[in-house]
């Protein structure tokens, strides 16, 4: 059966959109595109023509955003066509800044034709992203009570069901948080999103796709394409006079797969990356800060990779634990939330998996460790979520090294779209994350949270300074010992050879001792209590060696110390 609407048939269209096997849906089908085959529509171009095609084949594999923009301009020169407003109106519930106009289409078409495929569905997640909740509830119940409803898209909307629940008991009880977009040196028309900070919030790295994008547009063969996508990339920005600078891309990393950042370590030094080359499903890399470069980012060495696909990850002040996502089998469902520690070979191992007070039947991803080592955010898709992904936050029993009783940060940080890749800042004052919605630069950008938690504050001691030698900036060593433990090694970092800065997080409730050396010159010692310490603490200290006489500004604290260095000082003059 062949009924031309506008040179391309509906046969052909029943191929992308319906179940073929299905006669009833078949039929069906049918009677809702039969009144859009009408003559009163203008006979298309052959650039729509094909542009229809394309944004067929992108509906038919479920790239529903890449479809929107093609079916927005179709649209707009047919508004009449009830067909495209079908098929726009579903695409616009993959962007959040498009929700209205998915509901607005959608329920168009749902006063034409009631029979439409997965109408209801789609109207009850259309009201659920636009906060309409009751009516997202009469809908989903309908679909769910609908005999014409495949077994699965039932399932579906029994999960919707209960984001709905969620979603209305949240909205009414908003949290004081507050939500500003970053800005439009950082976010630009196009995305935006997965931001990771330094601990003192001097840099930003995060993930770019845009026409700034290594290769430009690209097809599935990373070779170039007009009509092709955009690639991932990591960018990054840096502070001055509390500004952020335009964001650049770092050449050392990207390449034309994917690349996005998803963590740096809290001194700064270590950025990790996902690259998907297209046989090992996606794994994270790490590169190191050598002068004011990036290093080529190696697979991470150990346990943390595997065949299946790995995304997102979290490392500890102390450098020793790594939190991650993976897919792997053995978890509770989907993506589970793991960690690892790492090896005296500096690989990593002992892989445990957060277990079910974290993971749950659903998706678990996104973890982000704060500096205080005990505070853990993730996103997940299970438990009282509003919709998908939400943000959740736990604490760790520092008995067992367990998470209990995780709590969702509520509205407006979560919302009925997905919520993901989160960070707090060392202080606790600024969360990061990005979203697409309404009124922002473009698609995804990236927004700050004021307060960023929810309960009591994370606490962490900043110390940071430069390290030089004769004034000139130099890599030195800090190594960081726990006093108050006998003496027991907490992490050691250095200073950038290019700047000579250094930093260093220290959670609360210990002594530390930090120990500064220089090659052969003698060593530095600063002494920290952060055993009582009730809120973020920041200390500067600058360490100057001299090869001429080998003073420091730095204060000796006690008699013996100054035998010392003086000793030393004589002996060099041997």
């Amino acid at each position: 059966m062949h009924i031309l609407v506008n040179n391309y048939t509906i046969t052909n269209t029943l191929k992308f959109i319906f179940p073929m096997k299905y006669k009833l849906i078949l039929l069906l089908t049918v009677l809702f595109l039969l009144p859009f085959a009408s003559n009163k529509y203008q006979k298309w171009r052959k650039t729509e023509q094909d542009s229809m095609q394309k944004a067929l084949i992108m509906y038919d594999e479920k790239d529903y955003k890449a479809a929107l923009p093609i079916y927005e301009n179709l649209f707009k020169s047919h508004p009449k066509e009830d067909f495209l407003k079908f098929v726009y109106g579903r695409c616009c519930l993959s962007r959040s800044d498009k929700h209205e106009d998915a509901l607005t289409y959608l329920n168009e078409i749902y006063t034409k034709n009631k029979k439409a495929e997965s109408i209801e569905y789609d109207m009850a997640r259309a009201y659920h992203y636009n906060y309409k909740f009751d009516e997202a509830l009469a809908m989903v119940d309908q679909c769910i009570a609908n005999k014409r409803t495949f077994p699965d898209e039932k399932i579906l909307a029994q999960q919707l069901r209960k984001y709905i629940l969620n979603a209305k008991e949240l909205y009414s009880k908003p949290t004081n948080a507050t939500i500003t977009n970053a800005g439009t040196i950082l976010n630009t028309e196009f995305e935006e999103y997965v931001p990771v900070v330094s601990a003192d919030e001097s840099v930003m790295i995060f993930t770019y796709v845009g026409k700034e994008s290594t290769g430009g547009r690209l097809d599935k063969m990373q070779q170039p394409f007009p009509y092709g996508d955009y690639y991932e990339d990591v960018f990054q920005a840096v502070k001055v006079n509390d500004q952020w600078t335009k964001p650049r891309g770092i050449s050392s990393i990207n390449t034309k797969v994917h690349d996005a950042a998803i963590a740096i370590s809290p001194d700064g030094q270590q950025l990790f990356v996902y690259r998907d080359n297209g046989d090992d499903h996606g794994d994270i890399y790490v590169s190191f800060l050598h002068d004011t470069t990036w290093t080529v980012p190696q697979k991470l060495k150990g346990q943390v990779n595997s065949y299946s696909w790995e995304g997102s990850c979290s490392l500890t002040s102390d450098g020793k634990t790594l939190y991650f996502s993976s897919e792997r089998a053995g978890g509770y469902g989907g993506r589970d939330i793991y960690r690892a520690s790492l090896s005296a070979d500096s690989t990593w191992g002992n892989v445990i998996n957060l277990g079910d007070s974290i993971n749950t039947n659903l998706d678990d991803d996104a973890p982000f460790i704060h500096p205080d080592g005990i505070t853990l955010f993730y996103s997940s898709k299970g438990k009282n979520s509003m919709g998908y992904y939400d943000i959740f936050q736990a604490v760790m029993n520092p008995i067992d090294s367990t998470f209990k009783n995780a709590v969702n940060v509520g509205y407006p940080i979560n919302t009925p779209d997905d919520d993901r890749y989160y960070v707090l800042s060392a202080n606790g004052r600024t969360g990061y994350y990005a979203s697409g919605k309404k009124g922002g630069s473009g698609l995804n950008d990236i927004y700050l949270v004021d307060p960023g938690y929810i309960g009591k504050k994370p606490l962490t001691y900043l110390v940071k300074g430069k390290i030089t030698l004769n004034n000139q900036p130099v890599e030195g060593k800090i190594e960081v010992v726990v006093t108050s433990r006998n003496n027991k090694k907490f992490t050691e970092t250095k200073s950038n050879s290019a700047t000579g800065n250094y930093l260093v997080t220290l959670p609360a409730g210990a002594i530390f001792k930090l120990t500064y050396t220089y090659k052969d010159f003698p060593a530095r010692t600063l002494d920290i209590d952060a055993s009582a310490i009730t809120d973020f603490t920041e200390k500067e200290f600058n360490i100057e060696f001299n090869t001429a006489t080998d003073t420091t500004k730095t204060v000796v604290k006690d008699t013996v110390k100054a035998i010392t260095v003086v000793t030393q000082l004589l002996l060099n003059k041997r």
